[in-house]
């Protein structure tokens, strides 16, 4: 039998569900949802993988991921087989834990985001596992409300800036969006057993289609591709960005123009995975340590400057969007 079709690409959105097999249980005490919750921070670190929200039912778990780096099928084959690893030594048992690989959908816009952190995080009340959100210990529904240091490798920040530019209203936004109970297309399509290959507004759906056409996005092919931004889109939405020339970013100068050559530097390692020696071909830099520096530069900036993490993944969103 094929596998279905894994569409990657830089900064993709996915709505990602796996199963027991045959809908056994895959936590079978509160150490197996600890055990998995620290393999998901763990999985998020070690391949770049995003996790915007996610939920561990007894049977299943639910997670809406992007991938900066297009490598979701990578990102899942670890932690699907880790925790079995872990699961089966620490039960003493062995043998496959799961249905299969995993079910995902590509997912665009920010609307349809927001709905599925909402299914996500509504799933315990769904299934009456709970008659509380606040109640439900396994989700991250605990991470979105909460401002402890613990929390701070869940990637919800973006999610939260779709309900109010204004950090002061998210919390208040977000509980009134998450308390409504409501049939949207996100709850309709992951609710059926078939699950689209992908889900957004139709230009979306038609760039896909266009993009993967000779496979038929709506049947299960043997492969996946990846769609790589080209580096000239990547310089020229940087420079709207700064609102400077293109010159000026290809020559070494300090302050602004520095940043934003640094700028896309980084992103074209990140987006395309262009090797070191091809960038510094690109921008005239002989070294390629001294491009590995600026990469290591712009992790440290991303890490403790929110305000510039945000303006990055707006910027690669136009990127991989054009």
């Amino acid at each position: 039998m094929s596998r279905p079709l894994r569409i990657e690409y830089p900064d993709a959105w996915y709505h990602v569900m796996n199963r027991g097999r045959r809908a056994e249980d895959i936590f079978s005490d509160e150490q197996d949802y600890v055990m998995f919750t620290k393999l998901l921070k763990e999985t998020s670190e070690m391949w770049n993988i995003r996790i915007a929200a996610f939920c561990l039912m007894p049977n299943h778990y639910h997670m809406l991921v992007q991938t900066p780096e297009a490598n979701i099928s990578r990102g899942m084959r670890h932690l699907n087989g880790v925790y079995t690893q872990r699961y089966n030594s620490r039960h003493k048992c062995d043998g496959q834990l799961f249905r299969g690989r995993y079910k995902s959908i590509l997912i665009d816009t920010a609307s349809y985001l927001l709905q599925a952190v909402r299914y996500i995080h509504r799933n315990p009340l769904q299934s009456g596992s709970a008659d509380r959100l606040d109640a439900y210990k396994w989700s991250s529904h605990k991470g979105y409300i909460s401002i402890a240091k613990k929390w701070d490798w869940l990637h919800k920040n973006y999610i939260l800036s779709l309900l109010s530019k204004n950090r002061k209203d998210w919390l208040r936004y977000y509980r009134k969006w998450v308390s409504v109970e409501k049939k949207d297309e996100v709850s309709e399509k992951i609710s059926g057993k078939k699950w689209p290959v992908c889900l957004g507004p139709q230009p979306f759906i038609d760039r896909i289609k266009e993009i993967y056409g000779a496979e038929k996005i709506n049947r299960d092919v043997p492969s996946s591709r990846e769609l790589l931004p080209d580096k000239h889109r990547i310089l020229e939405v940087v420079c709207k960005s700064y609102d400077i020339a293109a010159s000026d970013i290809l020559k070494m100068r300090r302050g602004k123009m520095n940043e934003a050559r640094n700028v896309v530097i980084y992103l074209t390692r990140r987006l395309r995975r262009d090797t070191l020696k091809e960038i510094g071909a690109q921008f005239g830099i002989d070294s390629d340590s001294t491009v590995s520096s600026v990469m290591e530069r712009m992790k440290k900036k991303l890490a403790g400057d929110r305000k510039f993490s945000l303006r990055l993944d707006k910027i690669s969103g136009s990127i991989t969007k054009s």
